[in-house]
């Protein structure tokens, strides 16, 4: 009886779209492949809503995951594609060369024609994080942190004076960017070496709470969770939390 009641309860359809799921998160952590030398692999991300200073209202912020050193480049408004490429190109390409890849959310001046397209011409892959999943890009939003916490401090009795204070700023996030100007390759090792164990532990204590992801077949029908759709009803407490069953049509490699 006890089999015939789990089979019941697993097949209700009621259940399954109203009952919020209490299974750890499914998929095991997959971490950005560490660097081999400062500067290859960059992220950027944007800072808004900040007190006019000196006409800036933005901040680019564009961290190197290799060394950590990180660039604040003060902005008017949110700009263009254009525009943001042109800022890369005058504060980070012309210092440290071409990277490799870039990693960004998917605001509209990563998504447009105009950023593949430039990030085709220097040579570089542009990776946006997934939707809903800010950890993609963990790196700038943690310097991101640092810099408001860094500007509360330092401008917390003039807000409009926070422009002059970004040189600051960098320094203060990122106290060990001195110890990579020197491009050392024994040093460039060591840090990898030492990314290579941080990733591994990070992922190794990230696991334990996480379940592997079930392996989907073209045609299988899976219930879909409402929790970042838009849906348009009443009341967002009472909706249902899974939709469906819907087969699937295609599957996208991990």
């Amino acid at each position: 009886m006890g089999g015939e009641v789990r089979g019941f309860v697993v097949a209700c359809s009621v259940c399954a779209q109203s009952k919020s799921s209490s299974s750890v998160p499914v998929g095991l952590l997959q971490p950005l492949p560490v660097p081999s030398r400062p500067w290859s692999h960059i992220a950027l991300d944007f800072v808004s809503g900040l007190p006019e200073s000196s006409g800036n209202t933005v901040v680019l912020t564009v961290v190197d995951r290799f060394s950590k050193a990180v660039h604040f480049i003060p902005l008017p408004k949110l700009p263009s594609a254009r525009e943001t490429a042109r800022a890369v190109v005058d504060h980070v390409f012309r210092i440290h060369g071409l990277p490799e890849d870039v990693v960004s959310d998917r605001g509209p001046q990563f998504v447009s024609h105009f950023w593949r397209e430039f990030c085709r011409q220097i040579g570089a892959t542009a990776s946006l994080s997934s939707g809903f999943h800010p950890q993609t890009n963990g790196q700038t939003e943690r310097a991101n942190q640092d810099l408001g916490r860094t500007l509360r401090c330092l401008a917390s009795q003039n807000p409009s004076s926070w422009c002059q204070q970004l040189t600051w700023s960098s320094e203060a996030a990122v106290p060990s960017v001195q110890a990579f100007i020197s491009r050392c390759r024994r040093t460039w090792r060591r840090a990898r070496e030492a990314l290579l164990r941080t990733r591994e532990r990070t992922k190794r204590l990230a696991d334990r709470r996480r379940a592997e992801a079930p392996r989907y077949i073209c045609g299988q029908k899976v219930w879909l969770s409402t929790k970042n759709l838009p849906l348009k009803v009443p009341s967002k407490k009472l909706a249902p939390r899974f939709i469906g069953p819907y087969p699937i049509v295609k599957v996208l490699s991990p």
